[in-house]
């Protein structure tokens, strides 16, 4: 299988969270021309037994399956119930994916949290992008009186090689969604201005550079995806404000995180952890 036929995974575990996240997947992957495959992980515990658990995750899964038929027709999706730790199911199964979708929180999360232990362990360690789906945020055909349908896509960036990851997945993500917009966010202090070696204490040259910094991360994408419009945005000052007020009118957020983090949320810089934590739309983390 190559990496253009690897799947994307839906995560689900009966949680509204969860369905929502499915939707997306589905959508995605038919937008994608990936297969889908839904996952429902059944937990390591003594309270229920395995025959119980597999009655109720196939019972689950089917019901998952007859979802997707509904709202995306012809997708087939494959189905998978391991015995494992969610999160560690998850990363596992990212070595073979396109894609792993999951839901904010799952059942028995605490509702005051804004995000799962789950979803931010599996946003953090997997080996592909993962979406995470902040319910509430309208996604696909409007319906009689649906709200506004988002297109844009929004990406934050550092203005270095480590970005590269993040924007070829928001350009590709962008081209696959026709009329979106891709609005590219850097945030930049004199202090990082500094730090790489560019102006001390001229603001203006700073935000200069800024600007020619976006304009050659960009430069050759724009090539390779000459139908994608691009909205460059160097921000002065921490770029977490804008992603987060962004992600509330963008169908996808994209943010990247160190590769090798092993501890949760280790990967994550404080940036893209504010952003997953907060947005009101989908996040992509993307390992870069």
């Amino acid at each position: 299988m190559t990496s253009t036929e690897l799947p994307v995974i839906a995560a689900v575990d009966g949680s509204t969270h969860s369905y929502d996240a499915l939707d997306w997947a589905a959508r995605e992957a038919a937008g994608r021309g990936l297969p889908l495959m839904i996952v429902h992980v059944r937990l390591l515990t003594r309270r229920t037994g395995q025959e119980a658990q597999q009655r109720e995750a196939e019972e689950l899964l089917a019901q998952s399956v007859r979802r997707v038929n509904e709202t995306v027709p012809g997708l087939s999706p494959t189905t998978l119930a391991p015995l494992d730790f969610p999160s560690a199911a998850l990363v596992a199964l990212s070595r073979d994916a396109s894609l792993v979708v999951v839901g904010s929180r799952g059942l028995g999360g605490f509702r005051s949290l804004m995000l799962g232990s789950n979803s931010l362990a599996t946003a953090s360690m997997a080996k592909c992008p993962v979406v995470v789906i902040h319910s509430g945020q309208p996604d696909g055909e409007p319906g009689e009186g649906a709200q506004e349908i988002f297109r844009d896509v929004v990406a934050g960036v550092a203005a270095d090689e480590s970005s590269e990851a993040v924007l070829e997945f928001a350009f590709e993500t962008a081209a696959s969604r026709p009329g979106a917009r891709l609005r590219i966010v850097h945030g930049w202090t004199m202090f990082s201005s500094m730090l790489s070696g560019g102006p001390v204490f001229d603001r203006d040259a700073a935000a200069g550079a800024a600007e020619r910094s976006l304009a050659e991360l960009t430069a050759g994408r724009r090539e390779k995806y000459p139908q994608v419009e691009v909205m460059k945005e160097p921000v002065n000052g921490s770029a977490s404000r804008t992603l987060v007020t962004a992600s509330a009118t963008a169908a996808l957020t994209v943010i990247g995180r160190r590769k090798g983090g092993e501890a949760l949320g280790l990967g994550l810089s404080p940036v893209a952890q504010t952003t997953l934590t907060h947005a009101l739309g989908p996040v992509a983390v993307v390992p870069c």
